[in-house]
């Protein structure tokens, strides 16, 4: 895998979702700073360095990643907990990006160490709008020492 310049890994699986999701980024100029994976494991391969992934510099690994929770072959819960208990990934941003507004779901997500959970939204407006406020918080205002003042 040739490494690219991002910030942002997306995991979600849902084609229509993705394209939408692309279009806010790119509405947003965030276009190149984001990378997708479509299932759970794939994620999981990605952020860990396995499989496909296994040349990839994770070190330079996603500064956050959006995660869905209805994921095949991993559940987005599990990618989530495999992340919030791993040392190297722990500290690493997980803002959940899903259609449920389940309070199991929504509880579950922040029990698992999820920073926020987003429902994503119904119009197209208000995805660029939630993906530009998403980046701003992230990147612009929060300080924490994946992405720092000046990454």
């Amino acid at each position: 895998m040739k490494e690219k310049n991002f910030k942002i890994l997306l995991v979600e699986d849902n084609k229509h979702d993705i394209e939408l999701t692309l279009r806010a980024f790119q509405k947003n100029n965030l276009i190149d700073k984001v990378f997708i994976v479509k299932d759970g494991e794939e994620a999981l391969n990605f952020i860990f360095g396995r499989g496909d992934y296994q040349d990839l510099n994770i070190e330079k690994g996603p500064k956050l990643i959006l995660l869905d929770l209805k994921l095949p072959k991993v559940s987005g819960l599990e990618v989530l907990k495999q992340i919030k208990l791993n040392k190297r990934t722990k500290r690493i941003p997980v803002v959940i990006l899903s259609s449920s507004r389940e309070d199991s779901d929504i509880h579950n997500a922040l029990d698992f160490g999820a920073n926020s959970y987003i429902v994503k939204p119904l119009k197209f407006d208000k995805l660029v709008t939630a993906i530009r406020d998403i980046n701003n918080y992230w990147f612009d205002l929060n300080e924490n020492i994946i992405s720092g003042p000046n990454n």
